[in-house]
């Protein structure tokens, strides 16, 4: 069984779409073994989101990321990385797969609903800024 990590953002809690995401996920086989929900401060998003220091989109992420509360949750599967970005779908919503979750319900490149592990060690890092502080 491996692990992942999914962050429902702002545009999707804003939208009362937090069952429907998890729903989508427990369909998919994904057990959730850990959730919360919270408000991310501008430095967590930051830290967050450190990969992107220096990019023109930064500040504009950090800012979407703290205008509402998101919700992490630590996925288990077996392959769970990459079933589950085969089940959000490609960034831009525009160029995500029929059926998956950004096709659905995403509404933009940064409005884009979910955030998933994009390998397993990003996955191990990113749980562990949730959940192992």
């Amino acid at each position: 069984m491996s692990k992942t990590l999914l962050i429902i953002k702002p545009d999707a809690t804003g939208r009362n779409l937090i069952g429907h995401i998890i729903s989508r996920l427990e369909k998919a086989g994904f057990r959730i073994s850990a959730m919360i929900m919270t408000a991310l401060t501008e430095e967590q998003a930051r830290r967050f989101y450190a990969v992107h220091e220096g990019k023109p989109f930064l500040d504009d992420l950090v800012k979407f990321m703290t205008s509402d509360r998101v919700v992490p949750m630590v996925l288990e599967k077996e392959n769970a990385v990459e079933d589950l970005r085969t089940l959000i779908g490609a960034t831009n919503p525009a160029n995500a797969a029929c059926g998956t979750i950004r096709q659905e319900i995403a509404l933009d490149v940064q409005c884009n609903s979910v955030h998933a592990s994009d390998s397993e060690e990003n996955a191990a890092k990113e749980i562990a800024f949730f959940f192992e502080s």
